[in-house]
């Protein structure tokens, strides 16, 4: 694993030439898309294992893992050498007429991890949202049911079919006009109100989708049982279980799958982010029964895109599944997240401004009594050379989910200033 250095600021975080970039992006981007206000972001140049280097020449560790994605690390050699690699030998190919070797053995890969074994198939996307549609989609079609129902602080992307499973209203009330109305929300962790949901739904229920470890909506975690009693719940009710583990597969909350942990054997499991450590893929995995409601192709597929497949970003997913299992990052992720998550609950005990400190494998959150102490906790952490993000449905929440190579020291000192900022 590379070593991960400590911070090293050579001007005021963000600096200028951050600042310069910031101003041009203004000018050429949709506004909506990144924050400029109240001041730019950092730009980055490069990065390696869990540190990041800014276009001022700033060093930062990083505790977001761009969104988690990064979990075999930053331009991990060997990913980088089978991107490379891919790259010289078949850039691109025709996904689903013509389609690059590589597609055939990462799809294995993936259905030879599918929990619980068994015969299992899988639909490619480039996205998480992509991967949430392709489910959304093989559930009506095995079921017949367009009814969803989903859980109040859920985030599963922002494609208008995914939006419509995603709680959180600042994102759906644009839009409204254009979606589906098709999901039903229950109280997360709370089986009793998914049931309720699912008998009063205004139409028949094709499944239910849900995080086992919420991401986006604060790093939650439900009461032990709960994936399980939704799993009762489905078959009871002949819906699909859908698992979005987009955020906490590939080892991120010490199980390879969080589902793996109360041996919960979805319908339709959905994988992005650490998938591939840094390439754009994503996967909508599942038994084979359910994924073969969709017909055998006649020359035009139901569900493809121009990119299905990509080359490189296959390879990238292969050689980051190699090395999380060959660097036995699972089980890195659940000694550190361990550690950390002691260390980080015996620093702000007693604190009036934390409400409760949780995780679960390194996919941590310290939730705030009011969101503008988390926010100002994660800008200060910035200036001082730490990256962390805030999450949950107000920014109540420092979201904590590092590269799973991080260093310990750097990790302890970067969970330490944030008690400091926070205590």
């Amino acid at each position: 694993m590379p070593e991960t250095l400590p911070p090293a600021l050579v001007t005021e975080v963000p600096g200028p030439r951050s600042r310069a970039l910031g101003e041009r992006l203004a000018r050429v981007e949709c506004r909506d898309t990144t924050c400029l206000v109240p001041e730019p972001p950092i730009f980055w140049d490069r990065a390696e294992g869990a540190n990041v280097v800014d276009v001022d020449g700033n060093r930062f560790v990083d505790l977001g893992a761009g969104f988690g994605v990064a979990c075999a690390g930053h331009a991990h050699p060997r990913i980088v050498r089978a991107v490379q690699a891919q790259a010289a030998r078949c850039l691109h190919a025709m996904g689903d007429v013509h389609p690059p070797a590589v597609k055939v053995e990462l799809l294995e890969a993936l259905a030879d991890r599918f929990p619980g074994g068994g015969e299992a198939r899988a639909i490619l996307g480039s996205s998480g949202s992509d991967a949430v549609e392709a489910a959304l989609e093989t559930a009506l079609l095995a079921t017949g049911r367009a009814g969803v129902l989903a859980f109040e602080g859920g985030y599963h992307g922002l494609s208008l079919g995914a939006l419509d499973v995603t709680h959180r209203p600042e994102f759906r009330a644009p839009f409204r006009e254009r979606l589906p109305g098709r999901a039903a929300f229950a109280a997360y962790g709370d089986a009793e109100d998914a049931a309720r949901c699912l008998a009063e739904a205004p139409e028949p229920i094709g499944a239910v989708v849900v995080e086992p470890i919420q991401g986006r909506g604060g790093e939650r975690i439900p009461p032990p049982g709960f994936l399980r009693e939704l799993r009762a719940l489905c078959d009871r009710a002949g819906a699909l279980l859908v698992v979005d583990e987009i955020y906490t597969g590939c080892g991120r909350t010490g199980h390879f799958f969080a589902c793996e942990a109360e041996g919960v054997i979805p319908d339709l499991l959905l994988v992005g982010k650490g998938l591939s450590s840094g390439m754009p893929i994503s996967a909508c995995v599942g038994r084979a029964a359910v994924l073969d409601a969709w017909p055998a192709s006649r020359g035009e597929a139901l569900h493809t895109q121009t990119f299905l497949g990509h080359p490189p970003s296959c390879a990238a997913a292969l050689a980051s599944l190699a090395v999380i299992e060959e660097e036995k990052l699972v089980e890195r992720s659940r000694v550190l997240g361990e550690s950390s998550l002691s260390r980080l609950r015996r620093g702000l005990a007693g604190s009036d401004r934390v409400a409760e400190v949780r995780g679960r494998g390194l996919m941590l959150g310290i939730e705030c009594r009011r969101p503008e102490d988390a926010q100002q906790a994660c800008r200060e952490a910035l200036r001082r050379g730490v990256i962390a993000i805030v999450s949950g449905a107000h920014g109540e929440v420092v979201s904590i989910t590092p590269p799973l190579v991080i260093g310990e020291a750097a990790l302890a000192a970067g969970l330490d200033l944030l008690v400091e900022l926070l205590a």
